[in-house]
Parts: structure tokens; C-alpha cells; sequence
């Protein structure tokens, strides 16, 4: 297998697994369907969040003994039992639990193992682009799949049908994963031994006390802007009386087509520059959503700068934590950028669903509001600061 395929199936198991993210987005219409609210929603997620932590703090260790390629592959296994199990849920109980709990660990496996074998691939000045088209793959995986669930329902399915079909693209992308092990092996760049991967306390407090640690902070406070945005908007939409699928559609859109664009991004001198900027302007995108009231040319902006601002800003972010990690604990680095994304992206709905039904969402949108700016001013800060010594990843 060359390359070229070997990439390109690579992509395209991550396009097909990623898909289960985007349903997360379709939990509080699914949840409706069984008299859940959104308290609901975020107390599974959390439950969520739970195992993904844990996942992905074991995540080196499973694929030390495994390999990476098919831990990815179990991956695929436990998220299509997760989204079938959602599909059969009738009431909030065991079902459920075990839905989110393999969810969890699924996405966990999937979210932080994709950037490691990309290290071993490519170049270190190459990770930009490669990460930016991961980042496109995964970015149209989930931003479509709310998009097919309105579409579905649209021509008289149910939601739950959605998450039947998504799970099984993601027995279809286990598979691809395991296909794809011996390839990866042979194409790898270094050929010594592959770094062990398993975290531990110790590197943690490593990474912690590395260049690293800016961008781990970030993309945790990053993660609960999105998930603010994201997770709720099918109950934003229904109390404006708009499409949610014209958000995802254009916010997925624009994402796609700035990631290629970025896939051609060989840097700068000042990376946390440009992803201060970039998150200045998902900061005025969520101020936007506040003011907003049933204008559906104002919601289509509100997704395409937001897709911009967080969009854009993401894989760049990556790479500086790839960059900025030590040498020697990078694979832990990455499995620790992915432990905090997730605390932020599962964790955040806990306290955003209690938000949206105790204070209403124009609180939870002045809350994420204040996120964002925090976070383009942590990159700002290290932008400008004269301490810092950023790489060119020119």
C-alpha cells in the first residue's frame, strides 16, 4: 500500500468514526423523546466525560500492549455499541448509562491515538498540514452527522435511526483501522522502537511543567466554548425558530474550507498571534449569537465566524502542543492535550445543561462569551510575551 492510500483510508476511518460526535449534538432531541431534559443530557455527558478521561489516560497503556491501529479498531466496536444502545433507550436507566459510559471510552480511544500515528508518519515541519486534514476529516464526520439526522427526520424517520446508521460506519471504520496496522508500520518515518506512550503522575507533572502547558490549559477552556456552542444548539434554534441544520451545515462548511486552506499554512513566526486572532473572532461570534434574535442571515454568520475562530484556531493549537512538548514525553503530551479537550467537551454540558434550565441560555452564551475572550487572551499574552521562545513550524 502507498501513501497516498494509506492516508487517505486513514482519513477516511477517522471521517466515519467521528460521525458519533456529532450525534452528542442530537441528545437533547433524542432525549426529548423519552421526557429527559436538558439536566438530563449534561449528567450523562458527564458520566461521559468520565470514562473518556479515563480512557484517555490509559490510552498509551492499552496501546502498548495492542498496537495504536487496533486500539483504534476496539474503538470502533465500543462506539457502535454506544450509539445502538442510545438508539434503544426508551427511559433514563441502565441502557443509557452504558451508552455514554462506551461512548466515553470510545471517542476517548479514537480522539487521542489519530495524532500520535500521524507523528510517527510525517516530519515534524509537516504537522501542521497533516493535522489540519485530520482535523478536516474529523470536523466533517461529526459536523455532518446532525446534518443527516435532520435530514432523516425530515423524510419521517426517527433521531434514534441516525444513530443506528452511525453506528455502523464506525464498525465500518474499525475495521479500516485494523486493515491499515501493517501499513502504518511499514511507512512510519522512524524506524527504531516506537516510544512508549503510557502516562503516569510523573509525566503528567512533566508536561506540566513544559512550554506544553499553555496550549493543554487552552484547548480545555477552548473545548467547553465549543461544547457551550454546540452540545445545546437544537435548544437555541427551537427558542429562535431556526434550522439547526443551517448552523451545522454552514459551520461545517466553513470549517472544511479553511482547514484546506490551512493544510497549505507552512507557519509563522508567531503562531499564538494567529490563534489569538483567530479566537477574537470566535469571541465576536458568540457575542453575535447573544443579540440574535429569529434573523436566519445572522445565524448563518454567527456559524461561519465561529467556524473561523474555533475552527481554524484548533489544529494550529495542536501543533504547538506537539511542538512544544518534550521530545521524549511527546506521545503523553498529545494523549494529555486530547485528557484536558475532553474535560472541557464532555464536563462543560454538567454545567451548561443546569445553566440553560435554572438561568435560561442567555446566561450559558454570556458564560461561554467570557471563555472564549479568557482563552484568545492566554494566547495574546504568550504571542507578545518576550519569554517565550515559539519554534517556526515554517
Amino acid at each position: 500500500m502507498n501513501r497516498l492510500t494509506l492516508f487517505t483510508l486513514f482519513f477516511l476511518a477517522n471521517f466515519l468514526q467521528a460521525g458519533v460526535y456529532g450525534l452528542t449534538f442530537m441528545l437533547p432531541r433524542l432525549f426529548e423523546t423519552f421526557g429527559a431534559n436538558e439536566k438530563v443530557v449534561g449528567a450523562m455527558l458527564f458520566i461521559t466525560a468520565i470514562a473518556t478521561i479515563i480512557a484517555v489516560y490509559f490510552a498509551g497503556h492499552l496501546s502498548d500492549r495492542l498496537g495504536r491501529m487496533q486500539t483504534l479498531s476496539l474503538a470502533g466496536v465500543l462506539i457502535a455499541t454506544a450509539l445502538a444502545s442510545y438508539g434503544f433507550s426508551t427511559r433514563v436507566g441502565g441502557l443509557l448509562v452504558y451508552a455514554s459510559l462506551a461512548l466515553g471510552a470510545g471517542w476517548g480511544l479514537t480522539y487521542a491515538l489519530p495524532p500520535i500515528v500521524l507523528t510517527r508518519l510525517v516530519e515534524s515541519d509537516a504537522r501542521v498540514r497533516y493535522f489540519a486534514m485530520l482535523s478536516v476529516a474529523v470536523m466533517a464526520g461529526f459536523g455532518l452527522s446532525p446534518v443527516m439526522a435532520s435530514m432523516m427526520e425530515r423524510a419521517g424517520l426517527g433521531v434514534q435511526d441516525a444513530f443506528f446508521v452511525t453506528a455502523t460506519l464506525c464498525l465500518i471504520s474499525g475495521g479500516l483501522f485494523g486493515v491499515l496496522s501493517k501499513a502504518v508500520r511499514r511507512h512510519t518515518r522512524d524506524m527504531g522502537q516506537e516510544t512508549r506512550s503510557s502516562l503516569s503522575p510523573n509525566v503528567v507533572l512533566a508536561i506540566l511543567r513544559s512550554r506544553a502547558r499553555l496550549p493543554v490549559i487552552m484547548v480545555c477552556i477552548g473545548a467547553s466554548v465549543f461544547a457551550g456552542m454546540n452540545n445545546f444548539q437544537t435548544v437555541f434554534a427551537d427558542e429562535r425558530g431556526l434550522d439547526y441544520a443551517n448552523y451545522f451545515l454552514a459551520y461545517t462548511v466553513t470549517v472544511i474550507l479553511f482547514r484546506i486552506v490551512l493544510a497549505r499554512y507552512k507557519g509563522g513566526r508567531h503562531p499564538y498571534l494567529t490563534i489569538a486572532m483567530l479566537q477574537y473572532v470566535m469571541f465576536g461570534s458568540v457575542l453575535l449569537f447573544l443579540g440574535l434574535s429569529d434573523s436566519q442571515t445572522v445565524y448563518l454568520m454567527v456559524a461561519f465566524l465561529f467556524g473561523i475562530g474555533y475552527g481554524v484556531s484548533y489544529p494550529i493549537l495542536a501543533a504547538m502542543a506537539a511542538n512544544d512538548a518534550n521530545p521524549d514525553i511527546l506521545p503523553q503530551t498529545l494523549q494529555f492535550f486530547a485528557l484536558t479537550y475532553f474535560i472541557g467537551i464532555f464536563g462543560f454540558p454538567l454545567i451548561a445543561g443546569w445553566v440553560i434550565v435554572e438561568l435560561g441560555s442567555t446566561v450559558l452564551l454570556a458564560l461561554v462569551a467570557v471563555l472564549a475572550a479568557i482563552e484568545a487572551t492566554m494566547a495574546l499574552l504568550r504571542g507578545i510575551s518576550g519569554r517565550h521562545t515559539d519554534k517556526s513550524i515554517a
